[in-house]
C-alpha cells in the first residue's frame, strides 16, 4: 500500500503526518453521524418535518459511498497526495456551504457535494499513513487509522449534541473549517514531494454511471425502507429492482471492460474476501448498536443528546488504549485468533446490554460501552491488515478502496435493519404485555395514580406509557441477545481465511 519509491518519515515529520492523515479520516467519518442528533433542530429552523430532514443524512451517505470505491482509479489519474489534498479542500468548502444553506434543497445539494469530496479521504488516509512508516512498523499505521474509524461514529452524536445545545446547527459544519485547513495544509507541506506516479486511462463512464445508479437506489431503499414499510411501498420495491439490475450490469461491465473503474479481481483473493465479509458483518452489527443506543437513551431514558453522547463515549477509551496493543500483537499472533477475541468481547458487551432494565443507571451503560471499545480495534485493525496481506502491491490500493466501500455500505444496512428489528420487536412485546395484563391490576394502578392527583385520563395514559417503556426495554434486550449470538457466529467466518505467510505486518506493508 505504501509507495516504495519514497523513504518513510521520521521524528517530528512522522508525528505531524500521523496527526493530519489520521485526523483526516476522523473528520470524514465523523460527518456521517454528527448531523443525526441535529435533525430536529435543522428541521425546525428550515421549516420542514423531521422525516424530510433525514435527507441530510441520506444524501451524504449516498455520495460518500459512490466515491470511496473510485479512489484507486482517481489516485492513479491524479496522484494520491494531490487527490487527498484537493478532496479535503473541497470538503471544507462544501461544509461552509452546508452551514450557509437557506433551504432543505440547498442543504441536500451541498451535502451530496460534501460526501463526494470526502469519500476518497477514507481509503487514502490509510494508504498515505502506511507510506510514512517503515514496512516493519506498518501495523502501527493500521492501528492509528483503525482508532479513528472506530471512535469517529461515536464522537459524531456527542459533538453534534453539544454544538446544538450550546450554539446553532450550522456550526456542526463550520467546525470542519479549521481542522480541514490543518489537514490539507499539513499534508501538502509534508507529502507534496512524495507524489505517486499517474497514468492516463480512458474514463469508464458506463461503469461510473452504473455505480452511481446502484449506490443511489440501494441507499434510498435502506434509508427509506423502514419509514415506508419496506416492500409494501412501490417506491422501495422499485429501488430494490433498480439496484439489483444495476449491480448485475455493473459486475458484467467491469469484468469485461479494458479499463474498469473498479478492480473486481480482488474478490479472487481468499483472505481479502473472507476478511472483508467478516468486517462487514461485524461492523454492520456494531453500527446498528451505535444507531440504537442514542435513540433509546433519548426517547425512553430521558437523556439529552449531549448526555446520550457521554454515555456512548467510553467506547473510545479502550479503543484508543487497545489499538496500539493490537498493532504490536499483529506480527506475533495468528490474526484469526485476534479477530475471534475481538468479536467475543463485542458479544460480551452485547450480553451485558441484554440484561438492562428501565432502571439502569449511567455507570452501567457506560461500562458496557467501555468493554465494547476493547474489542472493536482487534477486529477493525486486524481485518484491514489481513484483507491486503496476500494482494500484490499494485492491487492493494484497489483492495483497500473496495473494502472501505463495502464497510460503508454495511453501516447503512446495519443501522437500518437494526432499527427495523427494534421497532418490530417493540410492537410485538407491547401486544404480548397487553394480552397478559390483569385488568384488576390495571384498575388498581390507575386508582393509585388518581389518588396522588392525576385525573383518570392522565392516569390511564400514565399506565399506558409504563407498558410502552417495558415493551421498548424488552425489544432492546431482544436485540442485544440476538446481536450477542450473531457476533459469536460471525467470529467463525474468519477461520475460512488462511494464516498469512510470515508476519502480517510484512504482508500488509508491501
Amino acid at each position: 500500500m505504501a509507495d516504495l519509491s519514497h523513504s518513510p518519515l521520521s521524528g517530528g515529520k512522522q508525528v505531524l503526518g500521523v496527526l493530519v492523515l489520521a485526523f483526516g479520516n476522523f473528520m470524514i467519518v465523523l460527518d456521517t453521524t454528527i448531523a443525526n442528533v441535529s435533525i430536529p433542530t435543522i428541521a425546525g429552523d428550515l421549516g420542514i418535518s423531521t422525516t424530510e430532514g433525514t435527507w441530510v443524512i441520506t444524501s451524504y451517505a449516498v455520495a460518500e459511498a459512490i466515491t470511496v470505491p473510485l479512489t484507486s482509479w482517481l489516485a492513479m489519474r491524479f496522484g494520491q497526495v494531490r487527490l487527498f489534498v484537493v478532496s479535503v479542500a473541497l470538503f471544507v468548502l462544501f461544509s461552509v456551504l452546508c452551514g450557509l444553506s437557506w433551504s432543505l434543497e440547498s442543504l441536500v445539494v451541498f451535502r451530496v457535494a460534501q460526501g463526494l469530496a470526502g469519500g476518497p479521504v477514507i481509503p487514502l488516509s490509510a494508504i498515505l499513513l502506511l507510506s510514512i512508516f517503515p514496512k516493519d512498523k506498518s501495523h502501527i499505521a493500521l492501528a492509528l487509522w483503525g482508532v479513528t474509524t472506530v471512535i469517529a461514529p461515536i464522537g459524531g452524536p456527542l459533538i453534534g449534541g453539544w454544538i446544538c445545545d450550546n450554539y446553532t446547527w450550522p456550526w456542526i459544519f463550520y467546525i470542519n473549517v479549521p481542522f480541514g485547513l490543518f489537514i490539507g495544509l499539513g499534508t501538502w507541506l509534508l507529502l507534496r514531494n512524495r507524489e505517486t506516479e499517474t497514468r492516463r486511462t480512458a474514463i469508464d463512464a458506463v461503469g461510473v454511471g452504473l455505480l452511481v445508479v446502484f449506490v443511489t437506489a440501494f441507499q434510498l431503499m435502506i434509508d427509506k425502507g423502514r419509514e415506508l414499510d419496506w416492500f409494501a411501498s412501490s417506491f422501495i420495491l422499485g429501488c430494490a429492482i433498480v439496484s439489483v439490475l444495476a449491480l448485475i450490469a455493473l459486475i458484467i461491465w467491469e469484468l469485461t471492460d479494458d479499463d474498469p473503474v473498479l478492480d473486481l479481481s480482488v474478490f479472487a483473493s481468499r483472505n481479502w474476501l473472507v476478511s472483508t465479509l467478516t468486517l462487514c458483518l461485524m461492523f454492520g452489527l456494531f453500527f446498528g448498536n451505535i444507531v440504537l443506543t442514542p435513540i433509546w437513551l433519548q426517547s425512553q431514558m430521558g437523556y439529552t443528546a449531549y448526555w446520550s453522547g457521554l454515555a456512548t463515549a467510553p467506547l473510545g477509551v479502550f479503543a484508543v488504549v487497545t489499538a496500539p496493543i493490537v498493532g504490536r500483537l499483529l506480527p506475533k499472533i495468528d490474526p484469526r485468533l485476534i479477530v475471534t477475541y475481538g468479536m467475543s468481547v463485542l458479544a460480551l458487551s452485547f450480553f451485558m446490554r441484554a440484561q438492562f432494565t428501565t432502571q439502569v443507571d449511567y455507570v452501567t451503560i457506560a461500562l458496557s460501552m467501555l468493554i465494547l471499545g476493547a474489542g472493536v480495534p482487534a477486529c477493525v485493525v486486524t481485518l484491514t491488515a489481513l484483507g491486503v496481506s496476500d494482494l500484490p502491491p499494485e492491487k492493494v490500493a484497489g483492495g483497500s478502496s473496495m473494502q472501505n466501500f463495502l464497510r460503508v455500505m454495511s453501516m447503512a444496512v446495519g443501522g437500518s435493519l437494526s432499527q427495523t428489528y427494534w421497532e418490530h420487536a417493540t410492537k410485538e412485546n407491547r401486544a404480548e404485555l397487553v394480552s397478559i395484563i390483569d385488568p384488576a391490576a390495571q384498575a388498581r394502578l390507575t386508582e393509585q395514580a388518581m389518588q396522588i392527583g392525576l385525573p383518570e385520563p392522565s392516569a390511564v395514559a400514565f399506565f399506558s406509557r409504563m407498558v410502552d417503556g417495558q415493551a421498548v426495554m424488552l425489544a432492546t434486550n431482544d436485540f442485544y441477545a440476538a446481536a450477542c449470538l450473531l457476533m459469536l457466529a460471525f467470529a467463525g467466518v474468519i477461520w475460512f481465511a488462511r494464516r498469512p505467510k510470515g508476519s502480517l505486518q510484512q504482508s500488509s506493508g508491501h
